[in-house]
């Protein structure tokens, strides 16, 4: 018998949605459906192919037709430090891209790879060489580092071609159905060839719209003339910078696109930089890119695939039957919920875990970490832990569990266990399940977060095993009297009101009188007396900017101060940090940065220059610090110190999780959910040991 438990029985899918699960020819290979994972990156890269193997593996067996890379750099002589791709510079890369084709053949799905040569996108701090790119510019990275590229010759574009070239005969042996052209996202060479704001050259390879595309059009014809019948030959290219005619734009690359009409056997067509094409849903609704998308079928008899954080399948439907996309392309739904195409197959919609648009999978990436995910808690840990996002281990005892609170972290805790086959008692102290979750959602731009409690209520709808209780405030007391062997302490976090964070880690002086509020007073409906309010933030993610934002639409004449070079500082992990600051000063928002808060009078707040220390006061009815929080750890520290009366009530462990332990993201939260509903009843690991699989460096012979 199976020690494991595959959630979710068939349903009668509509008749209207059979067009997505049509083949689709590209080129000489055959698509099984419309659902196509795009290339994305993930922080794990060659350092952990085995890891990354397995993640794209589950996709393929989730249903999608097509899976892809990330970048994978093709030379040496440019590579994307300390970002953590993978590569194919030699050989050597061979073994281990092979494995990723295979786990993703082993799901039915094509494997595509997105060869890349980011050329002056990169300062190449591993391997010490010059850059190169079109022109002599400066390395276009995002840390302004002090590098510059240099002005490729005809000797360098003839040697990168043969570069290209190697690489594609490398795919090619590794397994791969689809070898991509890449020129998309502002993050390669073939992008800053087709821009003027990158081109400048007057010879055959600049200028004019025919000259700037000659490079693309030959490695593209070298491509396909390697792989012959063997492999499809994708384009990627970006159809608006949103820079006006300062850089490409959409009637341009529509040029472009007519003159190489059918000349790939796909395009895949996105916006650039990454940034604009992956924009938070605080920033970008579903389908953003489609104004520009729209059109490009036209041009071509060649399959087109496109993005636009697409969870609503009558969306999907709609683009193919209008004729925008051939195939509906996805990164973030993709990793938000693997099996996205097997549960529409199979109409399981209220199964589905929609992308919430957070974009903290884009973190690992700029974290240069392991990939992970608010609604997803098994990314990246498909092979390290062995979790999988549709099927759970038996339960291995018939021990009832507690848990108390129905935030992220209870919830995402309740439903696995509830999925094992445990009885499971959910206590809420309130009227509703969701906690931070449902506060955050009612903010300015962030709705989209509901489908964090959203799927999660649904599944707990189809448990039996699992019952709810609301309005239910445990003291310990209550706790030892249930006699429930296993407790699992969720009850969150409060934010801090007396200013520590990261720049204080004691108390701010606070004057009697003075009116100091915090996130958690603010999303309890509280909002501050007067005209003028300071945000403090010293928190540096979101919140900060979006108390801001909050205070300037409720009419406050508001100041954000923080001790960052900027608003929201954090969210460049998220690819949202210019966003936040441009919509606050566009709201009025009098932005501080390289400030620190002193000390808080009534009706004043002493300000001061991180730098030389220099003070000012500044007129404030209130202030609102967005700092640090401290976990809800009352119940668990009470248990705790009842600790000697377990026995008798029956009590065999007691946890705290989430953010009742240490607050975190609710990404931290949904983890450590799954972390306890996973490892209950699960052998005691080895002293010493691990918690997770890794991949160890191979040592070479010392010469």
């Amino acid at each position: 018998m199976s020690e494991w438990v595959n959630w979710g029985a068939p349903q009668a899918r509509p008749s209207r949605y059979d067009v997505l699960f049509e083949p689709v020819k590209i080129g000489p290979v055959t698509a099984r459906n419309r659902f196509y994972q795009v290339p994305h990156c993930n922080g794990m890269g060659y350092r952990d192919p085995t890891a990354l193997a397995h993640m794209r593996g589950v996709k393929a067996e989730g249903g999608w037709a097509v899976v892809c890379t990330e970048q994978v750099e093709f030379h040496y002589t440019s590579e994307i430090t300390p970002f953590i791709e993978l590569r194919l510079w030699d050989d050597r890369d061979i073994p281990a891209l092979s494995r990723m084709v295979d786990k993703i053949h082993e799901g039915g799905a094509l494997a595509g790879i997105e060869l890349a040569y980011n050329g002056m996108n990169g300062s190449n701090l591993y391997s010490r060489e010059v850059p190169m790119g079109p022109a002599h510019l400066p390395v276009a990275t995002f840390t302004y580092d002090p590098v510059q590229a240099r002005r490729m010759d005809a000797t360098d574009i003839k040697n990168i071609r043969k570069w290209h070239l190697a690489a594609v005969n490398r795919a090619k042996r590794a397994g791969f159905d689809l070898i991509y052209v890449y020129a998309a996202h502002s993050l390669g060479f073939l992008h800053h060839f087709l821009s003027r704001r990158y081109n400048q050259r007057t010879d055959e390879y600049g200028g004019g719209i025919e000259n700037r595309i000659r490079l693309l059009r030959e490695i593209t014809e070298e491509t396909k003339a390697a792989v012959g019948d063997t492999c499809a030959v994708p384009i990627r290219i970006s159809v608006d910078e949103l820079m006006g005619e300062g850089g490409l734009y959409k009637e341009e690359v529509e040029d472009m696109i007519g003159l190489m009409a059918d000349l790939p056997d796909l395009w895949d067509v996105t916006l650039a930089g990454w940034e604009n094409d992956s924009r938070t849903s605080r920033f970008a609704e579903e389908g953003a890119q489609e104004p520009f998308i729209v059109g490009v079928k036209r041009l071509t008899s060649k399959p087109v695939v496109g993005v636009g954080r697409y969870t609503s399948v009558d969306r999907m439907v709609s683009l193919v039957n209008k004729g925008i996309l051939d195939m509906i392309g996805a990164a973030r739904p993709s990793i938000a919920d693997p099996f996205l195409p097997k549960k529409i197959e199979e109409g399981r919609f209220d199964d589905i875990r929609e992308c919430i648009g957070c974009n903290i999978c884009v973190s690992g990436d700029f974290t240069m970490s392991p990939i992970r995910c608010t609604q997803n808690p098994t990314m990246a840990e498909e092979w390290r832990k062995g979790w999988h996002p549709e099927k759970v281990r038996k339960a291995k005892s018939d021990k009832p569990v507690l848990i108390v609170g129905g935030g992220p972290a209870g919830l995402e805790a309740a439903q696995t266990l509830g999925k094992r086959g445990y009885a499971v008692t959910l206590a809420e102290a309130g009227t509703e399940l969701g906690g931070r979750v449902l506060q955050e959602a009612r903010l300015p731009g962030l709705s989209a977060w509901t489908r964090v409690a959203d799927y999660r209520k649904l599944q707990l709808n189809q448990l039996a095993n699992v019952e709810t209780y609301f309005d239910s405030r445990l003291t310990a007391e209550d706790v030892l009297a249930f006699g429930i062997p296993r407790i699992a302490i969720a009850t969150g976090s409060t934010w801090r009101n007396d200013g520590v964070g990261h720049l204080h880690t004691m108390p701010l002086p606070i004057a009697e009188g003075a009116q100091v509020l915090c996130p958690s007073d603010v999303m309890a409906g509280r909002l501050p007396a007067g005209k003028r309010v300071i945000v403090w933030d010293d928190d540096h993610y979101y919140m900060g900017g979006v108390m801001a934002e909050l205070m300037a639409e409720k009419g406050y004449e508001t100041i954000y101060a923080t001790p960052a070079s900027e608003a929201s500082t954090w969210t460049r992990n998220t690819m949202e940090q210019h966003f936040i600051q441009k919509r606050l000063l566009e709201k009025g928002v009098t932005v501080k940065s390289f400030t620190a808060l002193d000390a808080i009078g009534a009706g004043e707040a002493t300000l001061s220059c991180t730098f030389t220390g220099r003070q000012e006061r500044i007129e404030a009815d209130a202030v609102v610090l967005v700092t640090a929080r401290l976990p809800n750890e009352g119940l668990f520290l009470d248990l705790v110190a009842r600790q000697a009366e377990w026995a008798d009530a029956g009590i065999e462990s007691v946890t705290a999780i989430g953010d009742a332990l240490a607050p975190a993201t609710i990404a931290h939260a949904t983890y450590a959910g799954r972390r306890y509903a996973e490892e209950l009843d699960g052998e005691p690991l080895a002293e010493g040991a691990l918690p997770f699989k890794r991949e160890i460096t191979e040592l070479l012979p010392i010469d």
